[in-house]
């Protein structure tokens, strides 16, 4: 095996204790898919009832209430944050993600040619220390709710 892919983000940190640890000491590279957090950092969100039936939010957990609203002001805090470095939130997070190691890849997708130049752009984004900590700081354990839900999940 050469790489894994598999979530990683702000949001989706579950990799952190054993899998990335693991990968790094077998020489394995990472590819980390839904940087944006499922599109949760994109700005473009709204509670999972809004959302059409067959949505994938629409069972996710962290769009659900009471996840959707810690989630969302995370989201600001980061935001804010990214504004007093001149850059879009997504920058910031991807960012961040490029900041975890060299061994790591986002993976992105996009219809839009701004928003490619943009997602392009944040490996340009420089993080500081403390920037990088205060970042988990705001989210100490990823996204507020599971990606999946414990029904969904082997035992």
């Amino acid at each position: 095996m050469s790489v894994l892919q598999t979530e990683y983000s702000v949001f989706d940190r579950a990799v952190e204790p054993q899998v990335l640890p693991t990968v790094r000491e077998l020489g394995i590279g990472f590819v980390a898919y839904s940087p944006l957090g499922c599109g949760f950092l994109t700005g473009a969100v709204r509670p999972a009832a809004e959302y059409p039936d067959g949505d994938m939010r629409t069972g996710d957990e962290r769009w659900q209430p009471g996840n959707y609203e810690q989630n969302l002001a995370a989201v600001r805090e980061l935001t804010t944050m990214a504004a007093a470095k001149g850059v879009a939130v997504t920058q910031l997070a991807l960012a961040w993600l490029l900041a975890q190691g060299d061994d790591i890849v986002p993976t992105l997708g996009t219809r839009n040619p701004q928003r490619l130049a943009e997602n392009v752009a944040a490996a340009a984004v420089p993080l500081t220390v403390a920037e990088v900590d205060r970042i988990r700081q705001i989210l100490p354990h990823g996204a507020a709710g599971s990606r999946y839900p414990a029904a969904r999940m082997p035992v």
